[in-house]
Order: structure tokens, then sequence, then C-alpha cells
């Protein structure tokens, strides 16, 4: 009672403080030209939370029970007053929010169940290759999927080296990120992107980045580890030869061609494919197979894995207060993009990526899209299917979201995964801005030559 009653209360208030804007207006204007601009607070106060509560208030912030209080705190004002101005919009985006977060579990299920035991020899060109094939697994099993698949055996292989650091800086930069964005099903960006009507196979187009980014950061990686592989005291690395295990993958049989099956899902369950709505169609046959993995996976291999459902149920708490106060934000974008001065491919990219460094980078595209829609099309502009979005743009959003995810660890859920496995195992990670000096002198010089050479 006591929390239905704090709901209601603050409904109240939004209706007393924002109301009076859009019920003024008249002449049957898009609604996002007449919302105050104080409804994007809810928006902008839901980020600062995910980006400042894990440093200022760990342990409060830590169960998810206190992250779905704080969503639902800013999100069921918004919803409450939407539902009465325009509950197409709420209909619309609880859509999405389902697609959404029923794809990233049951890629989060599905690569649960398989595991990777090995402990290779750790010399740079083998650690170059767990790189360079998570950065392509990236994209076919979403980044999530990738960097817990990955991240075990590739700190094993490493176990007897001495200086390990840059290797799981590097996996953040290109499998929790970087590499995941040639399909819808890499980045949660990008299938936001396919929600919104951007066909799954456009983000092909992005091969040519891509590969330029990926090569760049693989050769840095390679020289940056034969370095240190040669300052290695002698005893660890006499170790590290010594203690070799084979490499035992487990659970493959039964979960890979369930990977396959979402991979297919996706691709071909929507309109244009099918001749009536995907939803939910699409949706329950991703239940259906994260289901059949649940079924079929021995229970020790996702004991393996260490698999529990907490990081799928904080991305599902955050992200509904994420997609419920960005409505507002949505609809004001769409009518008065144009007004900010963001118009070049450039300024996109960079705005996009800006943003996706320091909030996170799927709200962030979102944001950026909407923008894009609301500049409307150039003459002579490529339009990406019926999104009205420009090509050029679409590349710029998709690139800044996905590539600058990586320069914090609050750019994409995956990084601060990635950083708890290491610090379980005993590693020391760099803090906030530590991380970010890395970031910033391998990253940013990157994406300056991609501004000048791609966009």
């Amino acid at each position: 009672m006591r929390i239905r009653d704090l709901l209601l209360t603050l409904t109240g208030i939004a209706l007393f403080l924002f109301a009076p804007d859009v019920l003024a207006s008249e002449g049957g204007e898009p609604i996002g030209k007449t919302l105050a601009l104080w409804w994007i607070a809810p928006f902008a106060v839901m980020l600062l939370c995910i980006a400042i509560m894990p440093l200022a208030a760990e342990k409060w912030w830590h169960p998810n029970r206190n992250k779905l209080i704080v969503s639902a705190v800013l999100g069921l004002p918004v919803i409450g007053m939407f539902l009465y101005l325009d509950y197409h919009s709420v209909l619309h985006t609880g859509e999405e929010f389902i697609s959404f977060i029923i794809l990233l579990a049951a890629l989060f299920v599905i690569s649960g169940g398989i595991v990777i035991q090995t402990d290779l020899r750790a010399t740079p060109l083998v650690n170059t290759g767990f790189l360079a094939i998570g950065a392509l697994l990236a994209s076919f099993m979403g980044t999530t999927g990738a960097a817990m698949l990955l991240i075990r055996p590739l700190m094993e292989t490493n176990s007897q080296r001495t200086k390990t650091l840059h290797t799981v800086i590097f996996f953040i930069f290109l499998v929790a990120n970087i590499g995941g964005c040639l399909t819808p099903l890499g980045d949660p960006p990008l299938f936001m992107g396919y929600l919104a009507g951007v066909p799954f196979e456009w983000t092909f187009n992005l091969l040519p980045e891509w590969g330029a980014v990926v090569g760049i950061l693989l050769l840095l990686y390679f020289i940056f580890d034969t370095v240190m592989y040669t300052r290695e005291p002698i005893a660890a690395l006499e170790a590290d030869k010594l203690e070799v295990k084979p490499t035992r993958i487990v659970g493959a049989w039964a979960n890979t061609p369930l990977l396959v099956g979402v991979v297919l899902s996706v691709a071909f369950l929507n309109e244009n494919y099918l001749p009536f709505k995907a939803f939910p169609l699409r949706e329950g046959v991703l239940v259906a197979l994260a289901a059949a993995s649940w079924v079929l996976t021995r229970r020790e291999y996702r004991e393996l894995n260490k698999f529990t459902f907490y990081p799928i149920i904080e991305v599902a708490v955050l992200f509904v207060g994420i997609f419920a106060t960005m409505i507002p934000a949505i609809l004001i974008l769409k009518a008065r993009g144009a007004e900010l001065g963001v118009t070049s491919p450039e300024s996109f990219f960079w705005a996009t990526g800006g943003l996706s460094s320091f909030l996170d980078n799927t709200p962030t595209y979102v944001v950026f899209f909407a923008l894009a829609q609301g500049l409307g099309l150039e003459p002579g502009a490529v339009q990406v299917a019926q999104t009205g979005v420009s090509e050029t743009l679409l590349i710029a959003i998709s690139l800044g979201a996905v590539f600058m995810g990586a320069m914090t660890y609050i750019g994409n859920a995956p990084n601060f995964m990635v950083k708890a496995i290491a610090e379980e195992r005993g590693m020391k990670m760099p803090s906030f801005f530590g991380f970010m000096i890395w970031s910033v002198a391998i990253l940013v010089p990157i994406f300056v030559a991609v501004t000048f050479i791609f966009l």
C-alpha cells in the first residue's frame, strides 16, 4: 500500500507540474512540439543513477530490488501521464521493451550453457586469437554472450603470467563492445534500430569500419602483449609452458543450434518476410529456444560457468525505467530535433559516442535515432528502409553508440560484468578514471581516424 500510494502521489505531482504545458496546446501539433522540456528530467535522472550510484552507493545499489524501486519511482509517473496523453506511445514502447529484453535473455541463457575449459600457452599470438574470435562472435551471439563465454578461459590461459591487465582491457574494447556492430544481435543499440525498421542485413554495411578498427586494435594488442611477454619473469613463462590443459567444450551440441535459431528468428521473423506483424510470434520463438536450452543443458555446465540470472534481471529492472522515462525525450526529439544543431555525420558520431561513453549506449542510440528522424531527409539522401533516417547519419549513430560504449565501464553492460569477473579472480582493475586513461590513449586516436576516413 505504501509503495502504491507513493507512486500515485508522484504521478499526481507530474500531472500538476507538466500537464498544463501539454493540455493548453491546440491545433493538432505533434505532442513533442508542446511538451515541456522538464519531461526529459526523469530520463536524465535515470541515466545519472545508472552512472553514479554504482560508485556513490555501491552496497545499496547492488540489489536488483533497489534498482527496480528507482525505475518505478521515475518511470511510473511518466507512464501514467502518457497513458492519458498518448497511450499509443506507451504501448509501442512497451512492445519494444519486451522484444529487447527477450532477445537479450535468450542469448544470455543459451550462451550460458556453453562451457569452454582450456589453459593454452599464453603467447601473444594465442591471446590475439582469443580476441579476434571474440570480436567475431560478438556480432552473432551478442557482446554479453561472447564476453561471458570467453573471459574465463582467456583468464585461465593467462593465469601463470603476471602482466595481464592490458589483455582484459583490450577484451573489453573488442569483445564487449566494438566487435558487436555487424548484426542487430551484436549490441543492444543495433537491435533497437532493427525494431525501429532498420533491415537485419543493413548493419553488414558497417563491415569496412568494423574491419578497420578491429584490425588496428588487434595489431596494437599483439605489439603490446609481445612487449609485456618479454618482461615476464622466467619462472612465470616456464610455468605457462608446463601447465597446459587441452581445450574442452561442453554444452555446444545442444546450444549452438539454438543460437543459430535465434539468428534466423531475428533475421526472418519480421514484416519483410511475414504477411503479418512479427510481434509476438518472434518473441515466442525466442522464449521457446531459451527454454529448450534450459532443459537440454546439464546443470553442472551452468555451474561451471557460475551462471546466475542476476545480470539479466539487472538489465531488465534498469531498462524498464529507461524505456519508460525516455518516451517524452523521444517525442520531443522527433518534433524539435533540428533545433539542437547536430546535423552532420561527424557531429552525430561524436555526440552519440560521447553520451554512450558516460551513459548507456542503448538509450543514447534511441535518442539520436529519433533526432535524425526529426531532421528529415536532405535532398538526394538515401533513406534506410522506411525509417526516415539517411544512411550516412545512421552509420554515424551506429558506430558512435557501439564503438564508444568501450570508453568507460558504464558505456555498455558487459564492461562491468567483465570487470567483476576479473576482480573475482584477484586482478586489480583500474578505477573508473584509470580505465579512461587507457581508452582515451588507445581509442580516441582511432575514432578520429574513423571520422576522417569513413564519415
